[in-house]
């Protein structure tokens, strides 16, 4: 059976991830993001994809991230109508990221053309709310470790841990002489963390595609009593506001957490907590319904409630704004965690210039965004048209990140009875990529690192996999 494995997205960057697989004449993607971060990335979302979307049968989703599901409506806008294989708690999740997506494009060319800088004329939204509505009644939940026959696939789902419902995804294709199998590791999570379950091991395969988000460094091992205790009592003492850019999904849940067994342990004073995004709001109802399955570590002994009481939940618009208005030291979490747009700018534009203030980094920040810039130490962000100086305490607060580090990813790989015959390393910025790439093939195992847009092809004899060019239009 010929095999071909396609990179249209996730190569050479941490977003965007959309890899083609070509069975015996039937084509298959696995996720489907969204370009973020930089322009030239945005930019490829608008390009036409180097793959017939009414030529795909079949999509898998191995999370709800919008970098790897928010490019959907868009696929069904280009004429996709088969189905998008996913978990259940991540179809649950995906709904909720995909209506935001399509409001937040609309809105986006709404101002566009308020204000006239739109090169098009009316600028037009990459999708709409009706698109992502149509994408959603695609989506087709199979519960995990279940084999599910797709064509001349079989496909299972694993726990990869990260978010709730992430997955792994092992494929199974008939090749002569022989069988293939091919994981994607989707985005792959920590061990030992709270809220969310280890990744499972990786079984027996001939092909690895694995991320590489941090693949050039460890995550600080420090507590996050110890990452953000003293930081957290300096703020509160000098009488600043703590604010917490965090995603909706999975972020904003384990942030709200620890900092309550924070408190509860005197690690942290007794201020009010905030949570300003109605995506976290429902994010959180969806986690628990979910927190008595497997899908879920177990709460705290004595806690029923994956938030406690006295955190105080924020919806409206104008709750928003009254929040802003309040006085005193307090903790606010609001999305996005890139500070990339949402709610969150307009908590940063207020508390940014004040040195008493602290902004509390929790997670990874791709090249381009405003956390980036922040981490990066930019003496301003341009956030609303204007240059907003950078006098608040700013902290980076590595503990929080829900990607397994380096050794994380290595350790994963060797997990599985035997090395993979092949490797390639996707979905990270260059160095990064490259970093991890050196320390497999002082392993003993020699990576592939695929450029945007390149295809490769199946040697069933041996294998492993030589490179077929770049996908023209």
């Amino acid at each position: 059976m010929p095999l071909f494995l396609s990179f249209h997205g996730g190569a050479g960057t941490v977003t965007g991830s959309r890899f083609e697989l070509e069975a015996n004449g039937h084509h298959f993607l696995i996720d489907c993001g969204l370009f973020q971060g930089l322009k030239p990335l945005r930019e490829l979302n608008w390009q036409p994809p180097r793959f017939n979307a009414r030529a795909l049968e079949a999509v898998f989703l191995t999370h709800a991230h919008i970098d790897h599901s928010g490019y959907l409506p868009r696929l069904v806008k280009e004429g996709y109508r088969g189905p998008i294989y996913c978990t259940e708690a991540t179809a649950e999740l995906a709904e909720l990221l995909l209506l935001d997506a399509a409001k937040l494009q609309e809105e986006d060319a709404d101002f566009a053309n308020r204000k006239g800088f739109s090169k098009h004329h009316p600028a037009l939204p990459l999708f709409d709310e009706e698109d992502a509505t149509r994408a959603i009644r695609r989506l087709r939940p199979v519960p995990f470790g279940k084999m599910l026959d797709a064509g001349p696939l079989g496909v299972k789902f694993r726990h990869a841990g990260h978010i709730l419902g992430a997955a792994f995804i092992e494929f199974h294709l008939e090749t002569q002489p022989g069988n293939a199998r091919i994981v994607f590791s989707g985005d792959l999570g920590r061990v030992n963390q709270p809220l969310h379950v280890d990744p499972d091991p990786l079984p027996e395969c001939d092909t690895l595609v694995l991320e590489s988000t941090y693949g050039d460094r460890d995550h600080n091992t420090a507590t996050f009593a110890s990452e953000l205790g003293a930081a957290f009592r300096r703020t509160i003492k000098r009488g600043g506001t703590i604010l917490i850019p965090a995603f909706a999904v999975a972020r904003a849940q384990l942030i709200t957490l620890l900092l309550e067994e924070l408190r509860e342990q005197g690690e942290i004073p007794d201020v009010p907590v905030h949570i300003d995004s109605p995506m976290a709001v429902d994010a959180t109802s969806i986690y628990e319904r979910h927190s008595g399955t497997k899908l879920l570590d177990a709460l705290p002994p004595g806690r029923k409630r994956l938030l406690p009481r006295t955190v105080q939940l924020h919806r409206t618009v104008q709750e928003s704004k009254e929040l802003g208005a309040m006085r005193g030291s307090r903790i606010i979490i609001s999305a996005s965690g890139m500070l990339t747009g949402g709610r969150v700018l307009h908590h940063l534009e207020r508390l940014l210039p004040d040195p008493k203030n602290l902004i509390v980094l929790s997670g990874y920040q791709a090249a381009g965004t405003r956390g980036r810039a922040l981490q990066e130490g930019a003496l301003t962000v341009r956030m609303h048209g204007q240059d907003i100086p950078v006098r608040a305490e700013v902290l980076n607060a590595e503990g929080l990140s829900a990607h397994a580090d380096r050794k994380g990813l290595i350790e994963w790989v060797q997990s599985a009875p035997k090395p993979p015959r092949s490797m390639f390393l996707v979905h990270g910025e260059p160095e990064a990529t490259a970093a991890l790439a050196e320390d497999f093939k002082r392993l003993g195992m020699h990576p592939l690192i695929p450029r945007m847009d390149e295809r490769f092809q199946f040697e069933p004899t041996s294998k492993r996999w030589k490179s077929a060019g770049r996908v023209e239009r």
